[in-house]
């Protein structure tokens, strides 16, 4: 049996949709059904029920983006960072290991040298390292509560997309949005990352921090040229001329923008197809959404 926590969300979603297609028995533990964030409830029920593994995919990300998380903080910080603790030492005391949904947004730009930000490089764009968005700013915060904790995967996720018309999808906010900002950035592909994530236990890796993102990084420019490619869109699109103007015009909080490497996860045996082909192949395929 695996427990999920958040599966009514855009990732727990994926999650519930890959389980039931393996076949393998699980619970989607709401909360409206049970309070996760009581700490003793559920390492009692954790005890008693003992599941093979839990996979945490609740959080706070705000909607419709992390702009959001600026009105919401104390649900926010709940979410992404206090909520992390309590399940970890819940799933220690009941012995159950398990996975946590973090997120790549706790990084900007990329190394010195261009190449993408490996699992152990410090995070530079939170709390500790301002500016950062309140939301990347508790992410960074979740992953501190949790270093050092046994039995425990942190997977991070960067801005995913899949096939399928959602306001969560980052190809639907590009196809959205009035005007875009010009960036370059690793991306996770929606089903690649939860098959990825749960591959991990399947394999039993060693437990720690992977980045589980598309090899490669791709800019909006690139994006928007493939969305025109395929055939999904004509639309004209049009960019800030900077991300000054940008942050003048649109955003009311900084916007992560970064480059991960996924070169540990493909050492263990798991691997996510490169990111150009993974967008042009799900823009080949997409479902737009009914009125």
């Amino acid at each position: 049996m695996i427990y999920l926590l958040g599966g009514s969300g855009y990732v727990g979603s994926a999650y519930q949709a890959l389980l039931q297609r393996k076949g393998i028995p699980f619970r989607n533990l709401r909360r409206a059904e049970f309070d996760y964030t009581n700490q003793a409830a559920l390492t009692e029920l954790l005890r008693r029920e003992k599941p093979e593994f839990l996979i945490n995919a609740a959080g706070y990300t705000g909607k419709p983006n992390v702009d959001a998380c600026e009105l919401h903080k104390a649900e926010c910080l709940m979410g992404n960072a206090v909520l992390p603790g309590i399940i970890a030492n819940a799933c220690t005391a009941a012995g159950v290991p398990w996975g946590h949904v973090s997120s790549g947004c706790i990084y900007s730009g990329a190394r010195p040298d261009g190449s993408g930000f490996k699992e152990d490089d410090t995070p530079n764009f939170t709390f500790r390292s301002p500016p950062c968005s309140f939301y990347s700013g508790t992410k960074a915060l979740g992953e501190e509560v949790l270093a050092g904790k046994p039995d425990v995967y942190i997977w991070r996720l960067r801005i995913p997309f899949n096939n399928v018309d959602n306001p969560r999808n980052y190809l639907t906010k590009l196809l959205r949005y009035n005007t875009l900002l010009e960036a370059t950035n690793s991306i996770s592909q929606l089903e690649e990352f939860v098959a990825g994530t749960f591959a991990c236990w399947e394999k039993r890796v060693p437990f720690g921090t992977y980045n589980v993102t598309n090899p490669g990084q791709v800019t909006t420019h690139e994006v928007v040229e493939l969305i025109k490619k395929t055939g999904v869109s004509d639309k004209n699109f049009v960019f800030f001329k900077s991300e000054t103007d940008f942050m003048q015009k649109a955003a009311k909080t900084p916007r992560s923008n970064c480059v991960m490497d996924s070169t540990k996860l493909a050492s263990v045996g798991i691997h996510l197809i490169e990111v150009h082909e993974a967008v042009e192949r799900d823009l080949r395929r997409w479902i737009k959404a009914t009125a």
